[in-house]
């Protein structure tokens, strides 16, 4: 019998685009659903309750909620609402203490770090099946603040994230699917950050942040191959606190994010994978400082989740269609105080947004826009 060629994943991806772009451009364009939720042990005191970090393409949720003790612990909410909640074994218990998830895959893979009692952190793996290991990059530092912390996990099972070695100098990683770590940091930093859910693609690239020795922020992005390439939007500022952020990377290579001027505004811009930048602010977005408007995620199709602050600091979300078309929305329920308001995290192939809002008492809560 003559076998059949591989597939390989490019190709095995693009058919998946093909065959379901029509129902998901059809489900990102009609009328949305929003659903909130709370995870069952969340504290209902101020800075406490449940913040959604990530959704994959199945609808499974993942994300860590703080207890009526400022105790935070990670939950995975699956697409029938039913929620598991865990912790990393060795995490601290006191209050700002515990376990946070930032990373999830399609197979439901879950990655994170805790903070144990004697203030080191420490990464984790949460297999499908709920067996959780703990793991440290061997360089990261055992001292006060220090350790080694996860942020993002691929479907092939390889995590990113950083480490804060023994000077306290951040340092970026990849860590294999067989537990084998490579180190790396882009030429003049003094502070590695790959991103948290969407820092690292399918084939190995990962996207975030560094500092250089003004503190200033500039993108990075690390290919396949090693290759660091530094991609600073034009008008970013370059004070301290100010720059690019690389923010969020999807499959085919583009980036998303967001850079602060040098008045201290935020703005939003997408860079294609052949380096082309455009940039773009949420009509409503303010224009004083800290204000304006932030890139979250960019899923498969080029659409962005975000969010925007408004001249009186309230935060709203928007999704950015590839076309350039800007929805806004609000949770109902949300606050309308300074600081207070929708702050989407991530949205999914589908298009599916999910994240967190503060409330008029200044509680998180969870929602899903679908």
């Amino acid at each position: 019998m003559k076998k059949c060629k591989p597939v390989s994943w490019a190709t095995t991806r693009n058919l998946i685009v093909c065959l379901f772009a029509a129902l998901a451009i059809t489900a990102q364009t009609s009328a949305q659903t929003i659903t909130t939720f709370d995870v069952p042990g969340a504290g209902t005191g101020s800075f406490q309750g449940t913040l959604p970090i990530g959704i994959n393409v199945y609808g499974a949720i993942m994300g860590y909620y703080i207890d009526s003790s400022t105790v935070f612990h990670c939950f995975l909410r699956a697409s029938d609402g039913t929620i598991t909640t865990f912790d990393a074994p060795g995490a601290g218990t006191s209050p700002g203490y515990g376990t946070v998830a930032y990373g999830l895959n399609q197979e439901g893979a879950i990655t994170g770090y805790d903070l144990d009692s004697n203030s080191v952190f420490h990464g984790f793996l949460r297999t499908p099946d709920g067996n959780i290991t703990v793991f440290d990059d061997p360089d990261a530092g055992t001292g006060f603040g220090q350790g080694t912390q996860a942020e993002d996990i691929n479907d092939f099972g390889a995590i990113a994230g950083y480490y804060i070695d023994s000077n306290g100098v951040n340092h970026g990683f990849l860590r294999a699917p067989d537990g084998t770590f490579t180190r790396f940091d882009p030429k003049g930093s003094t502070g590695t950050y790959p991103t948290y859910f969407s820092g690292l693609n399918d084939f190995g690239t990962i996207v975030g942040t560094y500092n250089d020795a003004a503190n200033a922020n500039h993108c990075f992005l690390r290919d396949s191959n090693r290759t660091i390439t530094t991609c600073d939007v034009p008008g970013a500022g370059t004070g301290s606190g100010q720059g690019t952020f690389g923010d969020t990377l999807n499959n085919f290579g583009a980036i998303a994010g967001a850079y602060t001027d040098s008045s201290n505004v935020n703005h939003g811009y997408v860079r294609t994978e052949k380096g082309v930048i455009t940039k773009f602010d949420v009509p409503g977005a303010g224009t004083g400082t800290y204000q304006g408007t932030v890139s979250q995620n960019i899923n498969d199709f080029g659409a962005i989740a975000g969010l925007y602050v408004d001249s009186s600091n309230v935060n709203h979300g928007f999704l950015r269609a590839p076309n350039g078309n800007i929805t806004k929305f609000d949770v109902p329920g949300a606050g309308t105080g300074s600081g207070q308001g929708t702050v989407p995290q991530t949205n999914n192939f589908g298009g599916s947004i999910t994240g967190y809002y503060y409330d008029p008492n200044g509680i998180f809560h969870g929602f899903l826009r679908q």
